[in-house]
């Protein structure tokens, strides 16, 4: 693996960053160690342009190159936070807050990113500024929105920018990418039923909420297998069926559904939204029940443009040659979409191995991907920003 010699020096340092903030996750918006940690580790790099409080607890800093011909900015991104999960891996440098944890290896992109901005301010042999982003929030905070809203493309003068997200099942420290949509849209989805409760012996006198949120769950399913395109994806997810009673022997007079619509194209998440109200309002009705339905758009989908797929896949094959150019599209969401609908940019995976898939309990990021990582965005830049 043709890793720049400078991150295979560095490799058992920028470990040893991953792992303190491993051990140290916090969530959302609430970031003050993290991003603290963050700043000191920039300031120790020689960097003195630096920015805090970018979307609460968001930092960006700005590396000048040995000349500014060009012009021209690149933006680099990591996220920050970790997610409300009880780590159940045993490790030295587990989680040390319990029911918090860096269970999708946002630990992991934010030591790469910071391997990076070593090399880079070390040698800064660019033509132009690069811009290092650590965004508080990915993990449903839709922190890259807030960061975009606050003027980080604008302010910063950013022509393109670039991120990376670990990919458990993958080849460690191997690239995959595609064109267009990678990520899903992702919108949630709160339905309450109401009916009238009663005396699980005599059903004939109430109105069954779960009857009704029974046959609702299983007709939203339609949507999928029945009203889209086969050749479009879309998934329809309820993940809580929660009523208003636990007892054995009460019909509850109310039953909450939640869940999520995940989708790649904006007409098949129109298509969605209008059919999943559609089948909710006339089955509950069906049933005697009334249907309350809030429903909310969340990210968008991440869609990498044209030209800077090919060249953020030409940068990967230098350092892992046999990058994937055309990886199945992921249903999961991701707020780098907000990103890259204000610049052009591209989205690249990178292998974790064959470790726990994320948001498990058992994750933990593969450290041996770090030296890829960190040579794929310095490649970024100094191809990007070749000196004359």
């Amino acid at each position: 693996m043709p890793i720049k010699n400078r991150f295979a020096e560095t490799h058992a340092e920028i470990t040893a960053w991953r792992r303190h903030l491993h051990e140290h996750p916090e969530l959302l918006f609430d970031l003050p160690e993290t991003s603290k940690f963050v700043e000191e580790k920039l300031r120790s790099f020689g960097i003195t342009d630096i920015t805090t409080g970018i979307a609460q607890t968001g930092v960006v800093a700005v590396i000048e190159g040995q000349s500014n011909i060009s012009g021209r900015t690149i933006g680099l991104r990591a996220d920050m936070d970790a997610l409300p999960i009880m780590e159940a891996t045993g490790l030295p440098y587990a989680s040390k807050t319990p029911g918090k944890m860096h269970a999708c290896g946002h630990d992991g992109h934010t030591a790469m990113l910071l391997g990076a901005a070593q090399y880079l301010a070390e040698t800064r042999n660019f033509d132009g500024r690069v811009v290092l982003i650590f965004q508080p929030a990915e993990e449903g905070g839709g922190g890259g929105e807030v960061m975009v809203q606050e003027g980080l493309m604008d302010r910063w003068g950013i022509n393109e920018v670039y991120g990376m997200h670990n990919m458990p099942g993958h080849p460690t420290g191997h690239f995959a990418i595609r064109e267009g949509a990678l990520l899903a849209a992702a919108d949630e989805f709160n339905i309450t039923l109401t009916g009238q409760g009663g005396h699980a012996a005599a059903p004939h006198e109430a109105i069954d909420t779960n009857l009704a949120a029974a046959h609702v769950l299983i007709a939203l399913q339609s949507i999928a297998s029945r009203n889209t395109d086969p050749l479009k994806q879309v998934v329809v997810s309820v993940c809580t069926l929660r009523s208003d009673t636990e007892s054995h022997n009460v019909l509850p007079h109310q039953v909450l559904l939640r869940g999520t619509v995940r989708t790649l194209d904006p007409e098949v998440q129109d298509l969605a939204e209008r059919r999943l109200h559609d089948i909710t309002r006339l089955t509950a009705e069906a049933h005697q029940c009334k249907a309350v339905i809030d429903y909310q758009r969340g990210y968008p989908v991440t869609r990498n443009h044209a030209e800077h797929t090919r060249f953020a896949a030409e940068a990967a094959d230098q350092i892992t040659p046999g990058t994937d150019r055309d990886t199945p599209p992921i249903m999961a969401g991701e707020d780098f979409s907000y990103m890259l609908n204000a610049r052009p940019g591209a989205y690249i995976v990178i292998g974790n191995g064959d470790g726990a898939t994320v948001h498990h309990p058992e994750y933990d990021f593969d450290d041996a991907a770090i030296p890829a990582g960190c040579s794929w965005f310095a490649q970024v830049v100094e191809d990007r920003l070749a000196r004359a």
